[in-house]
């Protein structure tokens, strides 16, 4: 059992590697479009026309997709204070339950993100000229991004808690 569940957390952990390099791939693109439209811009004197949209694109994954992989991480803003003050079995019951609430908002945007994604996928994108399904795809995809590191954080949650168990 135990070896399952680290195996589980290790393909979690490699899933959120290459959630990483694909957020600074975005990074990238979004740094160089932005670059490139100001070098167009300010210095050739002719716009592009795609670019400001690309990096809007690019935007939009890099927040759902970076939130997922923030939340895996601990690096979202949280309020951490009653969880100092309650003793350690009433703080893993809350992280717990504050996870399975993380869950359930992540199904939510998961399922209601698809419904969105077919209602555009019709629309075309002004510049690029490509379905608007695209960008909107980020939305249930970053819900899909939180569940998976829900479980992991769940599977911590309950490594910690057997390794507490074994050392009482």
């Amino acid at each position: 059992m135990h070896r399952s569940l680290s195996a589980l957390r290790l393909g979690i952990d490699g899933f959120n590697r290459v959630i990483g390099w694909l957020l600074a791939l975005l990074l990238l693109v979004m740094t160089v479009l932005i670059f490139w439209q100001f070098f167009a811009r300010f210095v050739v004197g002719k716009p592009l026309f795609f670019s400001e949209e690309i990096a809007r694109f690019a935007m939009i994954w890099l927040t759902f997709i970076g939130a997922g992989y923030a939340y895996r991480k601990g690096l979202l803003i949280s309020v951490d204070i009653v969880l100092e003050y309650a003793g350690p079995r009433l703080a893993t019951v809350m992280r717990v339950l504050i996870i399975l609430c993380s869950l359930s908002f992540a199904l939510i945007l998961v399922h209601y993100g698809f419904n969105l994604v077919e209602r555009v996928s019709h629309q075309i994108a002004p510049s690029t000229r490509v379905s608007m399904m695209w960008p909107y795809l980020a939305v249930p995809l970053g819900g899909l991004v939180i569940v998976v590191n829900s479980l992991g954080l769940l599977l911590d949650e309950v490594d910690a808690a057997s390794r507490t168990g074994e050392a009482s």
